[in-house]
Order: C-alpha cells, then structure tokens, then sequence
C-alpha cells in the first residue's frame, strides 16, 4: 500500500548559510519530516506561494501539518501588537491560513502544531494570549510539561493517560474559533490540543512539537486518518 503523502508547511528565510551559500531558503527542521516518515508517511515541504493555489496544493495531499514558527500577526485576530509579540511573517500567515481554509473545505486531515494550532484558531475567529509565562524557560531550548487529555475527545483517544510533551511557545489560545473545542491541558490551565468535532475531516492541533520527542501517536492518527 503507498504511504500517504503528508504536506507539511514551511519557513522562507533570507540570509540562510550553508557551505559556500548565503540565500534564501525554504527551511523546515528536519524533526517534521522525520515524525512524518517515522508514523508512515511520505513527507512534502510547502513553503509559502500565492494563497490562490492553496487548493491546489491540498487536492494533491492526503493530509496536512501547519508548523511550528514565528507569532501570528495580531492584525489577523483583530487585537493590537504586544511589545513581546515578534515579527510578523506575513507570507507565510496568508499561505497557511489559505491551507487551512482549504484543508477544512476538502476534509483533508488536518495537523496543527505549535504556532499551526494558534493559526487553526485564528482561522475559525478565536483569538491569542499574546504571552504567557512557564511555556519556554530558556531561549532556544524546548522544555517540557505535562499534559491531560480530555476523555472521549479524539486527541484522549490517541493518548488516553496524561503525559510530558516537549514545549517551546510563548502564546496560546485565548477565545476558542468556531466550533473548536479543547481536549487537553497544561497544570497552570493553558489550553494544549484542540479538535474540530463538526468536520467532515481530522482536525487537531496542539500546543507542543511531536517532532522533538519520540511518541508518535498523534502523527500515527493523522497518517491512519490520510489513508495510511
């Protein structure tokens, strides 16, 4: 059987190095396409284009991981910039939203992690906490914490006992999109995974990065439900 083809959102950065070059460049961590391959499927960057070919891109996917990365601009879910929030990637805030837009229409199993379950809420009109403490403790180093499921939700039902996730973020989920309901959370109450119950399709995001540990059961669920 072929391994569903997983699309997987990525960054465009300028000035990137390596060996003799200084250019710009499609960046993703290798630790996405890993996890991807790791759970069985077949992994494919998507880096930021024209938001009209967004469709496109998800009819030629089995399923979709909007990744981690930079802060959403805050224009986006109508609040005013905080002196903590970062810089906006604007490029890519058009491109991803356009995808998830897309994802939701064709029922497209749909993966967000980290900055890609905030763009998810933002997509369904929830909005951010533009920062909160205790959820990345040294600057360029993921932490970790626990987190419990709630029961007879989707995510409970891929990891049904609380557990440590790693973490790095600095923002979180304020007011809930539409239809979006939470089904995990961190001690001090920080909303870690929220799912879709009205879609057509698999719709989860959450809080933490899969990709810097070693259980794969939430990326075994997206690859099962893409068709793996």
């Amino acid at each position: 059987m072929a391994r569903p083809l997983i699309g997987v959102s990525t960054y465009l950065e300028s000035g990137v190095r390596w060996g003799v070059w200084e250019l710009a460049a499609a960046l993703l961590p290798a630790g996405y396409p890993r996890l991807v391959q790791r759970a069985g499927g077949l992994a494919a960057m998507l880096p930021p284009d024209d938001p009209a070919q967004a469709g496109a891109a998800v009819a030629r996917l089995d399923g979709l991981v909007i990744a981690g990365g930079p802060d959403v601009e805050p224009v986006r879910y109508g609040a005013e910039r905080e002196p903590r929030t970062g810089p906006a990637a604007r490029e890519r805030d058009a491109w991803e939203l356009a995808l998830i837009d897309a994802a939701l229409a064709a029922g497209t199993p749909l993966l967000g992690i980290c900055r890609g379950m905030q763009l998810l809420n933002v997509a369904l009109g929830g909005t951010l906490v533009q920062h909160i403490d205790g959820h990345a403790e040294v600057v360029g180093v993921f932490g970790s914490h626990g987190v419990k499921p709630v029961p007879g939700s989707l995510y409970a039902g891929l990891v049904p006992e609380e557990s440590s996730v790693p973490t790095y973020h600095h923002q979180a989920v304020d007011r809930l999109g539409e239809g979006l309901v939470p089904t995990a959370h961190a001690a001090d109450g920080t909303v870690e995974a929220v799912e879709l119950p009205s879609a057509d399709g698999w719709v989860l995001g959450v809080q933490w990065h899969p990709e810097m540990g070693e259980d794969l059961r939430v990326v075994r669920g997206l690859v099962r439900a893409a068709g793996g």
